[in-house]
């Protein structure tokens, strides 16, 4: 057989894989953030925090992002009822692979290649608890840039476990317009040092 036709069958195949593969995390994920409104409060988040920005006098700024504050707990309690609800899925249906394009079913033959996406959930919601909290004891303003940029993260993380990590990427760039690097150099030290390990940690599937 023609060795460019094997590889066409080859391509072929691994479409439909892919699009089975990522239609099941578009669907698992969508089933647990159905009864949310978290979708709903990013948007009114990241929009609000923006307009806020570009107010002149620091006072108004002030007085903008306070208004925000119901939405921000909101925000963070929805992320730790999603969090805590995936945590019932086995690893084989909560795993993402590491690589920047999707090899569907890659936690079967290729485990070390994939992490858990349900401890990833654990670290947005603590981290975005964490700064809501304002335990750092924050201005307004650089806490309002710290929530958008964990709001930025975890939305990143969703859509890499429902496409790929490239696709993530560059949908953060695209609506956002920044880089994903940029974004972990801006959410709290707690979110970052546990998003780091959490990537280097070859035994977090568990």
């Amino acid at each position: 057989m023609d060795i460019a036709l094997i590889l066409l069958m080859v391509i072929a195949a691994w479409q439909v894989l892919r699009v089975r593969y990522q239609r099941a995390h578009i669907a698992l994920l969508g089933q647990y953030l159905a009864n949310l409104q978290l979708e709903r409060h990013m948007e009114t988040l990241t929009q609000g925090y923006t307009r806020a920005i570009h107010e002149k006098e620091e006072a108004r700024q002030n007085q903008v992002l306070e208004t925000f504050a119901q939405t921000e707990h909101a925000a963070a309690a929805n992320i730790q009822s999603l969090a805590g609800a995936m945590q019932k899925e086995n690893i084989q249906a909560a795993s993402l692979c590491t690589l920047p394009f999707c090899l569907p079913y890659a936690e079967h033959f290729l485990p070390a290649l994939t992490r858990d996406f349900r401890a990833l959930l654990r670290i947005h919601a603590a981290g975005l608890r964490y700064v809501v909290d304002n335990e750092s004891q924050l201005t307004a303003k650089d806490r309002a840039y710290h929530l958008s940029a964990e709001l930025y993260l975890f939305q990143h993380s969703c859509h890499w476990f429902c496409k790929s990590r490239a696709v993530a990427d560059a949908r953060l760039t695209l609506r956002h317009k920044v880089q994903h690097q940029q974004v972990l150099d801006s959410v709290s030290a707690v979110t970052r040092s546990a998003y780091l390990h959490w990537m280097q940690d070859t035994n977090s599937r568990s």
